[in-house]
């Protein structure tokens, strides 16, 4: 029987080569094979992380329907080979639905890389909390 933190080791590798054929996709002027094999790299990466039940319920919350629709659209519509079309509604959903984790990572990110400008400018915001 394979240990739950295998499958997460698993996951990780799946979304890396998942971004990373993700990101080859669009240097190499949208090719929809390498997107489509990205996005279905990705999707299988956070469902070995997080678990099948638990990336169920992530994309089909009440609040968070909107951007589900759109992200598994763009995803649909990349496989579907209109990948330019498919990566800007996959992108408006992504930030849908990760709009609440992106002060998360931007505060993480700037108290890991000390930018004078930007840490002052963005710890003087108000907090989230």
């Amino acid at each position: 029987m394979v240990a739950i933190a295998e499958f997460q080791k698993i996951g990780i590798g799946l979304m890396g080569f998942g971004l990373f054929f993700l990101l080859f996709g669009v240097l190499l002027y949208f090719d929809s094979v390498l997107l489509a094999f990205g996005n279905i790299l990705f999707l299988a990466g956070l469902t070995f992380i997080i678990g099948l039940r638990r990336t169920a319920n992530f994309f089909f919350q009440r609040h968070k329907f909107r951007g589900s629709f759109f992200f598994l659209g763009g995803v649909s519509l990349v496989l579907c080979r209109w990948p330019v079309i498919g990566m800007l509604v996959e992108s408006y959903g992504f930030v849908l639905l990760f709009r609440s984790f992106f002060p998360m990572a931007l505060g993480f990110v700037l108290s890991a890389v000390n930018i004078p400008f930007l840490g002052e400018y963005f710890s003087s915001s108000s907090s989230m909390v």
